[in-house]
């Protein structure tokens, strides 16, 4: 007599899920080859990790309660539960054991994307620079950590990503409310100008919601200044040069967002714009 097969064991539900959003067009270089080859690894294991927790928070098909119950595996699974269901956070918690970096930047970021799960609307702009806190300044940390860096380079770091952030916010405005419901733009400012949030569903922008957009650009011009300090007090000669290429790069995409008009066209940076920014970063960096 055959005995009967076993049943083929089932592969684990997979909590990563992709979102549908651009994941092509990031905004700065992502372990480039400025940074020490030793750490690219450990780099890319970061942004995969936050890159994926993200997808989650972004993906419109889920509901909110999914959403927060595969950002919390992730946490789980980072801290070191049992299972193959996340192997992005699996892979960021082999990172940690092997340089020693806190996992905190990692729950920090998820958790803005729990936050992101449930919130919609932000208040005012201090409320959204708390958003950033979590969602922003843990990449830049997790960064400068992984170098040996000293902490006075948190608050530069801070502002960059945080300016990043808000970039990023604009250039996604219009899709970030249809696809999600989602609208970062302070609603204090929309109230000021006169408007809702259904200005976003527009073709183009109107002149109210321009004003908006340019007020939320003057203070991120001005963490982009703040941003420029950072490079001069970081000691790694690679990262100090990668910093300057990101802050000119936060700067080339705030001036494109003066001209461009997010709601016609998604106003980005293009390949012209990352060489120039090495070629004007990589110097300044290696001045110090």
């Amino acid at each position: 007599m055959i005995a009967a097969a076993a049943p083929a064991a089932q592969d684990p539900e997979i909590v990563e899920t992709p979102s549908g959003k651009w994941r092509d067009g990031e905004n700065f270089p992502v372990g480039s080859l400025l940074i020490r080859r030793d750490l690219r690894p450990h780099v890319h294991a970061f942004y995969r990790f936050a890159r994926n927790a993200d997808d989650i928070a972004d993906n419109p098909e889920l509901l909110a309660g999914d959403k927060i119950r595969r950002l919390d595996r992730m946490a789980a699974v980072l801290d070191g539960a049992p299972g193959k269901d996340s192997p992005a956070a699996s892979a960021m918690r082999q990172s940690l054991a092997a340089t020693g970096i806190t996992a905190q930047h990692c729950h920090d970021v998820l958790r803005a994307f729990r936050q992101d799960a449930t919130k919609r609307r932000y208040r005012d702009w201090d409320e959204l620079m708390d958003y950033c806190r979590y969602s922003a300044s843990p990449v830049g940390r997790q960064l400068l950590d992984l170098h040996g860096e000293s902490r006075k380079t948190w608050p530069p770091s801070d502002a960059l990503c945080s300016a990043l952030q808000v970039l990023n916010h604009l250039q996604d405005c219009a899709e970030d409310y249809r696809r999600l419901d989602r609208v970062y733009l302070p609603i204090a400012d929309l109230d000021a100008a006169g408007i809702e949030v259904g200005a976003l569903t527009a073709a183009r922008s109107s002149a109210p919601l321009r004003r908006v957009i340019d007020t939320l650009l003057d203070r991120t011009a001005a963490l982009v200044d703040t941003a420029r300090g950072l490079a001069p007090c970081v000691a790694a000669p690679g990262l100090r040069c990668e910093c300057a290429v990101i802050t000119e790069l936060a700067a080339r995409l705030l001036r494109r967002l003066r001209k461009g008009d997010p709601l016609a066209t998604r106003v980005g940076l293009g390949k012209a714009d990352f060489l120039t920014a090495f070629a004007v970063g990589v110097p300044r960096g290696l001045r110090r």
